[in-house]
């Protein structure tokens, strides 16, 4: 072969390489997917894990598979609050939260889980639709950076326990797990209870075991985690009207284009409303379901109960201010 043919080849070979490389980059990037990381403390039968699937399916979708969203279920990623601080490392980029959890970065928060703060469902509903409810959460925004997408209703909690709970007196010194976030324990210690913060994962071995003698939690949840098993009775005691937040880590709010961050937006909001809607249906049926199993489900006057709590609503606890307070309770009136 003469040199002038090698060369010919040579340059040839280069030029093809280049292409092929070339074409390798312009494929990788019509291709290149990004995967984020959902995590939750939540069962995989529950509506909040179900309709975290179809959100994570629906972006998806609607950015041209530009993300891809891996939901882990359970705990698999930690405890509630590991996850809180995973979104301000990085380490998971989306999650649901308690707004008692959510209220350790920011303060106000924290006033939509304390307990008997709202009238009925209807005033929780107007709350997480209202101004109030937007500037609370540009305040946790501005405060973390991270980003809340969506209320989600989870549903008014109840105590269980082996004894019946009839009046405050009645639970003068039970043992009652709770979650580790202030909020939570405000109603057992108005009514005279030692609360015991105990991890979502552990408690059904706490209470078969005897560690704490009750736990309180919404319906769907008691049936989710199975505690009606290792307790006698469900005291509807309503305390909390409480609800998850879905909150976008800021690390991934900050490098979402605008148009994928109304789509984040849209489809949480929309997985919201079907949340809630799941939530309010399993409230209604599960009752006469947990008398079915032989559970004792026990009507409660929650009068006392809320005159004993409404006292600590702005005392030392309170991490928001009086006119949150005030126009919080006006809201719907």
């Amino acid at each position: 072969m003469s040199q002038q043919s090698q060369r010919h080849l040579k340059l040839t070979r280069m030029m093809t390489a280049a292409l092929i490389a070339g074409g390798f980059t312009v494929a990788g990037a019509v291709h290149a997917q990004e995967a984020l990381n959902f995590a939750h403390v939540y069962e995989t039968s529950e509506p909040y894990h179900e309709w975290a699937l179809w959100a994570a399916d629906e972006i998806e979708e609607r950015t041209d598979g530009r993300y891809s969203i891996n939901v882990h279920a359970a705990s698999s990623l930690g405890k509630e609050s590991d996850i809180n601080e995973g979104l301000q490392l990085g380490t998971v980029d989306l999650i649901y939260t308690g707004n008692q959890f959510a209220g350790r970065f920011y303060g106000p928060v924290g006033i939509a889980g304390a307990p008997y703060m709202f009238r009925d469902f209807d005033h929780w509903q107007a709350y997480a639709d209202s101004d109030l409810f937007q500037e609370i959460a540009q305040g946790y925004q501005d405060e973390t950076g991270n980003v809340p997408l969506a209320m989600n209703y989870y549903g008014r909690r109840h105590v269980t326990s082996n004894e019946p709970v009839n009046t405050p007196e009645d639970m003068q010194d039970l043992k009652i797990r709770t979650p580790n976030a202030p909020m939570y324990m405000m109603f057992p210690e108005a009514v005279g209870a030692n609360p015991t913060p105990i991890a979502f994962a552990e408690v059904y071995l706490a209470l078969q075991q005897g560690v704490v003698d009750a736990q309180e939690n919404p319906l769907p949840t008691i049936r989710a985690k199975a505690f009606h098993e290792v307790q006698d009775y469900i005291n509807l005691t309503g305390h909390i009207t409480d609800s998850l937040i879905t909150i976008a880590g800021g690390p991934l709010w900050n490098r979402l284009s605008e148009e994928d961050r109304e789509i984040f937006r849209e489809v949480y909001t929309e997985a919201g409303e079907r949340i809630t809607q799941d939530i309010l249906q399993s409230e209604e049926e599960l009752v006469a379901w947990f008398e079915e199993q032989g559970v004792t489900v026990n009507e409660v006057d929650i009068t006392p109960f809320r005159e004993a709590t409404m006292p600590a609503h702005n005392g030392e606890a309170a991490t928001w201010d009086q006119e949150t307070y005030d126009r919080l309770q006006a809201i719907g009136q």
